[in-house]
């Protein structure tokens, strides 16, 4: 199999958000850490409340920003009178899982503690984000109560339950323990996720070909997939070689072994890398807020079955 060198820099541009006038930024959520903050986008008309899109940026739980130019395509949602929510959250080189998860969670805690204050409807929330984002973003639409979450421990009773009406996730990786063999055998992607220097090790704080079963099945938000569920559009590129187009396709065949089928659409960009410009595009645009507002109107959603062997 030929081998695919993983980039030493994928930290894109930063977004342009100079032009949006209803913003706050670095808003704290959490103590424990500086990269506990968000940042809040409201539309330019209207008092709200607005639902909200709360996106999670990805970077191998290693890197990235909440204002990075991954951003910029879910800005569109401000022109659809939608507000954005995007989380900065504590990264593997400062505290390994489930940190990014209990700030992702603490983090609509503090939306929906806060939201007649910041113009936001906290029950029309909806998780996006790719890559590790969409992991964690897959994680919150497991809504999951408080405290039921590994490590979740000192959440006060009367803070809000860290739920989302619906979830995005684009191309991200779930499990861990399958990415290698996933990508030997599609002769495209990086067989490297087992060995200790690789995003998921780190993530987990030791190798993954180390790590018992039980840490990575927490790690993967088809473990918690029940009854609470939230809908969810999962997305993947074809020819992604970072993350294996599998993982996704994976993850969704375990949702619907669960009975969970009606709740989870899968589409699949033919020929699309691992965060293709094609994600935000007009065309998937389309997919993604036509999810958004099928969800925020109350209707079953209607996407595309765009699926290998659909």
């Amino acid at each position: 199999m030929q081998q695919t060198k993983r980039p030493n820099d994928l930290t894109p541009p930063m977004a342009d958000i100079s032009g949006i006038a209803r913003k706050t930024l670095d808003l704290p959520y959490g103590s424990l850490s500086e990269n506990q903050r968000l940042d809040v986008y409201l539309p330019e008309a209207g008092e709200g409340p607005f639902p909200a899109l709360i996106y999670i940026h990805g970077g191998g739980f290693a890197m990235g920003d909440k204002r990075d130019g991954h951003l910029t395509p879910y800005l569109e949602a401000l022109g659809r009178g939608i507000a954005v929510v995007a989380v900065e959250y504590r990264l593997s080189g400062e505290a390994a899982f489930p940190a990014a998860v209990l700030d992702a969670r603490a983090a609509v805690r503090h939306v929906k503690a806060h939201a007649a204050r910041l113009c936001l409807d906290a029950q029309r929330l909806i998780a996006i984000g790719g890559s590790a984002g969409g992991n964690l973003a897959a994680m919150l639409g497991m809504n999951i109560p408080n405290g039921a979450f590994s490590g979740e421990t000192d959440v006060p009773q009367e803070a809000p339950q860290p739920l989302v009406l619906a979830a995005v996730d684009q191309f991200g990786p779930m499990d861990f323990k399958t990415m290698d063999a996933q990508a030997r055998e599609n002769g495209m992607g990086i067989a490297e996720h087992d060995l200790p220097q690789s995003p998921e090790s780190k993530y987990l704080g030791m190798p993954v070909a180390q790590a018992p079963d039980a840490l990575c099945e927490r790690a993967n938000p088809l473990s918690y997939a029940g009854a609470r569920m939230a809908p969810m559009l999962v997305q993947h590129g074809t020819a992604d070689k970072l993350v294996p187009c599998a993982q996704s396709e994976e993850f969704v065949r375990g949702l619907r072994e669960k009975g969970l089928g009606d709740r989870v659409f899968l589409t699949l960009l033919e020929g699309a890398g691992h965060g293709d410009r094609r994600f935000g595009e007009e065309e998937n645009q389309r997919v993604v807020f036509g999810f958004v507002q099928d969800v925020l109107a109350g209707r079953k959603p209607a996407v595309p079955a765009l699926e290998r062997g659909a």
